[in-house]
């Protein structure tokens, strides 16, 4: 049994398909958002556990509301994992969130929008396939993390991004820390729509402070990994890893991820009009609620604008194909 037919939603709606003619020089398609609409939306409070959060549930609760009222997304096709919820099959436990994802993709087509929202702790891990300058991993934490582990940004890819056809849309918003390059796309963009190349210096930055912050709580094994990271970034040994992503993630799909932060950074859980939310979800919401008329770069300046009066974190937008952040942000 399918996971969506498990929930009752529908796998699939045949519906004609409006062609969308691509660029002869690139093997990419964008996406008109005209097809079919899925979506799955994962919150995780973490309740009863070390470092529980409060905002994540009315994260998921908000951009459901969104999307249902906002975007065209039926409330049957649209997947929710919460840890509010008593029915095994609707907790976010990792199983569930790769089970909901393979759900996502499965017979995708061109033109269809597709959108995946994660809230919840994020983390990294040591990278073990050179595709990461900084020698990490970016990955999410399900509720279950502590027993069945969690989820990294290769595995992410994998779900997500790799299953995808040509001109099938794909939006991610991720309101995690450590989530700035969580999905592993190769094309990362600043506030003046120019793509970002990777930064030695920074990078070997992150290292010194994860190597001062194993050795504060007496990680050792935590602490020689993060010192080896920075020995290799420091030398050079990681300066390929850039080509690497270009060279295995680059995706014919119209894929857009927006995560809350950079790499490094922290995503707050906060408290906003008297509700506990988390800021990037709070941003991206009120952002697209006053004008759904922007572009991507708009849409990326306006939402931090939001959080920098407020919160250390840099929102980071990322694409799995050159793209120009002058067009219009659609879902």
């Amino acid at each position: 049994m399918s996971f969506g037919k498990f929930f009752g939603i529908r796998d699939k709606e045949q519906e004609p398909q409006q062609s969308h003619e691509s660029d002869p020089q690139q093997d990419w398609q964008y996406s008109t958002c005209t097809g079919n609409k899925k979506a799955v939306l994962v919150g995780v409070n973490y309740f009863g556990q070390s470092g529980e959060l409060s905002g994540c549930v009315n994260d998921v609760q908000n951009i459901y509301q969104f999307l249902t009222s906002n975007w065209g997304y039926r409330q049957e096709n649209v997947v929710v994992l919460t840890d509010d919820q008593r029915d095994a099959r609707r907790r976010p436990t990792r199983q569930n969130i790769i089970d909901a994802a393979n759900w996502l993709s499965s017979n995708a087509e061109p033109n269809d929008a597709l959108f995946f929202h994660f809230s919840g702790h994020g983390t990294h891990s040591e990278d073990t396939d050179g595709d990461e300058h900084d020698g990490r991993d970016e990955a999410i934490c399900p509720v279950d993390y502590a027993e069945a582990g969690t989820i990294v940004d290769d595995d992410l890819h994998d779900l997500l991004v790799k299953p995808l056809p040509v001109g099938c849309r794909l939006t991610v918003l991720f309101d995690s820390c450590h989530s700035g390059s969580a999905l592993d796309l190769p094309y990362m963009y600043s506030t003046e729509g120019k793509i970002k190349e990777p930064n030695r210096l920074v990078d070997a930055g992150q290292n010194l402070m994860s190597v001062a912050q194993s050795y504060k709580a007496g990680d050792f094994s935590g602490m020689f990994k993060s010192a080896k990271n920075l020995i290799d970034v420091a030398s050079g040994q990681n300066d390929g890893a850039h080509e690497v992503t270009k060279a295995t993630r680059t995706s014919q799909a119209d894929v857009i991820f927006l995560s809350g932060c950079k790499d490094e950074q922290t995503s707050a859980d906060t408290v906003e009009g008297g509700e506990a939310t988390g800021a990037m979800s709070y941003a991206f919401i009120s952002v697209l609620s006053e004008n759904s008329q922007l572009s991507y770069k708009q849409l990326l300046v306006n939402v931090r604008d939001i959080l920098q009066n407020k919160y250390s974190q840099k929102p980071q937008l990322s694409a799995s194909h050159p793209i120009d952040t002058d067009l219009l942000f659609i879902c």
